[in-house]
């Protein structure tokens, strides 16, 4: 795990304006704050076009509810921990948010070789056939690739 300095922000509107002027790939905001909740911060955050992707850790004293975990996801939080916090819970958060980002940059890259539509996130592959990202990374890796998958294996491990 890299170290790095931890800018730490007052309010949300002031982690706002730090995320304009820094490269900030991690956020871990509480969700009550003056000025800008964490909500609406992550909100903002993910309404950003053409930014980094930022992992961003929601911490709530409130009761972690279905209603509030909903809330969280439907504003774009990657990660949701109630408090009192465990540091040991945030660190291994941290380390797969550093997981994720990784990937997300090589995403980034491979975007930026690969002839992918912005809109229906197809790739065109060599015969001018335009497939599913799933689809060309299988054929050419052998790796089961997909959402629906990650999801299915995490409901066998629920069980």
């Amino acid at each position: 795990v890299q170290t790095c300095a931890l800018p730490i922000s007052g309010s949300g509107s002031e982690a706002w304006e730090r995320l304009q002027n820094d490269r900030i790939r991690v956020i871990v905001s509480d969700w009550t704050m003056p000025v800008m909740d964490g909500l609406h911060l992550c909100r903002r955050v993910r309404e950003r076009s053409g930014a980094e992707y930022v992992y961003f850790i929601l911490l709530t004293g409130r009761d972690a509810t279905q209603e509030n975990r909903m809330a969280a996801t439907d504003a774009g939080v990657d990660d949701f921990l109630s408090k009192p916090l465990d540091f040991g819970e945030l660190w291994m958060r941290l380390r797969v948010a550093e997981r994720i980002l990784r990937y997300t940059t090589q995403l980034r890259q491979l975007e930026e070789l690969l002839p992918i539509c912005s809109y229906c996130k197809k790739i065109r592959d060599d015969g001018n056939y335009w497939q599913q990202i799933e689809a060309y990374i299988s054929e050419r890796t052998g790796s089961d690739f997909s959402l629906d998958s990650a999801v299915g294996e995490v409901r066998e491990l629920a069980r």
